[in-house]
């Protein structure tokens, strides 16, 4: 009886010892802060009106810009998308992998399966982690059947939960991939893809114009999904395909769905916004609201979506405890293959802002983006100069979770982040294309390279020259002067440098082109 009587009273101090270290473990969980990055597609320095620039208005980032820090130079990783989403998830620069080139839809898995990712990072601490949106990092081993589970693929890297589209909106499948199997598909209907060939008896934009709701100006003439003509060749899947014009409602509201399914817990949720990327689709709701044509439109309709996510935060008590992060993969661009009024309809408006160049390009709007932090309560009101790169996020967010993973390139800047200091990254590697440039201090070096100084489709200046370049960023934003003549001593420093980063020799002016 008494030694019953003890195993009783033992039996229920263990129990009660259990419960006591499950209740602190929910505490500790609930006060890891979310994490959010919101990653708009082409969204320049001046299409958000906060950063003084253009015409567009864009209250709902500006909220976030006015109650955080807003980066006067921040920067994504390359003037493209693949390399600068291959960058900011790994914190590796993507001129490393040789294969961080703007992607088909076909593309392997560009990010290894070993390698260490931000979501990744954050499972070890306790972190549910999802995508919702463009993923355009490649999917598989290159030969995909789309009718049956797609792996590896974003599940595969650390993400929990991942509803994407497999590449950009201008390519096919034009379907959304829910973590590794396609939505809606019907088995009787099955999909398939080529990027080379098209199967018998599909029309195409270049053969079908007949066909288009929107006329394409340059590269995207293969099939016609929903009017419009895609880069690629798609056959079947009908009953998946996606409505263009509904697509930001639609990873809007999965980012909500996640958001209120994973409230109890620590997330990251990385919402990868498609605006404004061509082609660009508005909802009814927002054509002709900006009177810039679908381009402003679809800025004023991704600024919607922002407000509406913060809105489920604060309806659902988040805002105190979730660090969000808003950037852009890469700067501007107007005509990027389609004929919707972009430049015609432009206006007094400067989606580079102060800056040079856009999208494709060395000068600085290519990689220099918006990029705004804001925790309600954490975070105060500020602007600051520190230099940042996306590149930097992987090391600064596994110091927020105490985490010590660090990414190869990515440094420790998360008191920048937090507004905590303006003492940001000292040098820089910028890319765009298999073109990189160097920052370091307020100066920037831009090699050699040959090529079109101007893109004829895109009309951007795209910084290639057949003389080394240097400009003064805090005299010369613009990049007006060329300096490498006037100032030899600062450009044989900055040299040396970015050949110590690169592994790059320079001899002489006549072998400057990289390979």
């Amino acid at each position: 009886m008494f030694h019953n009587k003890i195993t009783t009273i033992g039996i229920i101090l263990i129990v009660s010892i259990l419960l006591s270290a499950c209740t602190v473990s929910k505490e500790e969980a609930k006060e890891k802060p979310n994490i959010i990055i919101i990653y708009a597609d082409d969204l320049g320095y001046g299409d958000v009106s906060a950063y003084g620039s253009g015409t567009l208005s864009t209250p709902n980032i500006d909220r976030l810009a006015e109650g955080g820090v807003r980066f006067t130079q921040g920067y994504a990783s390359s003037a493209t998308c693949t390399p600068s989403r291959y960058a900011i998830l790994t914190g590796t620069y993507p001129w490393r992998n040789k294969n961080a080139r703007i992607l088909s839809g076909t593309a392997p898995l560009l990010i290894g399966t070993d390698q260490l990712t931000i979501p990744k990072m954050l499972k070890k601490k306790g972190y549910h982690t999802g995508i919702v949106g463009k993923w355009h990092l490649g999917l598989g081993d290159g030969n995909v059947n789309w009718n049956r589970r797609i792996s590896p693929g974003p599940n595969e890297v650390g993400f929990d939960y991942s509803y994407i589209m497999a590449a950009t909106q201008d390519r096919v499948p034009t379907v959304y991939i829910e973590d590794g199997y396609v939505s809606g598909l019907d088995p009787n209907d099955p999909i398939e893809v080529d990027y080379k060939n098209n199967f018998e008896g599909e029309p195409t934009g270049k053969e079908n114009p007949e066909m288009l709701k929107l006329k394409w100006h340059h590269g995207h003439n293969n099939s016609i999904v929903n009017g419009i003509p895609r880069i690629g060749y798609m056959k079947g899947g009908e009953s998946a395909k996606w409505v263009d014009g509904n697509m930001a409602d639609t990873f809007l509201i999965r980012s909500q769905k996640y958001i209120l399914q994973h409230k109890d817990e620590p997330f990251f949720l990385f919402y990868t916004l498609q605006q404004p990327h061509v082609p660009r689709t508005p909802h009814e709701r927002f054509i002709g609201k900006t009177g810039m044509g679908p381009r402003g439109d679809v800025i004023a309709e991704a600024d919607w979506c922002i407000g509406e996510l913060m809105k489920t935060l604060e309806n659902e008590g988040l805002l105190d405890n979730t660090l969000i992060i808003l950037s852009s993969d890469n700067g501007p661009v107007l005509n990027d293959g389609y004929y919707d009024g972009a430049v015609e309809k432009l206006g007094d408006h400067t989606p580079w802002g102060p800056l040079r160049g856009g999208k494709y390009s060395l000068f600085e709007a290519g990689t220099r983006v918006p990029f705004i932090t804001y925790w309600k309560g954490k975070i105060q009101p500020m602007v600051s100069d520190a230099m940042i790169s996306q590149v930097d996020l992987l090391s600064s967010l596994a110091a927020l979770v105490e985490s010590d993973l660090q990414g190869p390139d990515s440094e420790n800047l998360l008191d920048v982040l937090m507004g905590r200091t303006k003492k940001g990254r000292d040098e820089l590697i910028l890319e765009a294309g298999s073109r990189t440039a160097f920052r370091k201090g307020s100066w920037v070096l831009i090699p050699p390279y040959k090529g079109p100084a101007v893109s004829k489709n895109v009309n951007i200046e795209l910084g290639n020259s057949n003389k080394f370049q240097l400009y003064n960023l805090k005299e010369d934003l613009g990049q007006q002067t060329n300096l490498a003549e006037k100032s030899p001593d600062k450009l044989k420093e900055l040299i040396e440098n970015f050949e110590k980063i690169r592994g790059i020799s320079y001899s002489d002016t006549e072998k400057l082109e990289l390979k």
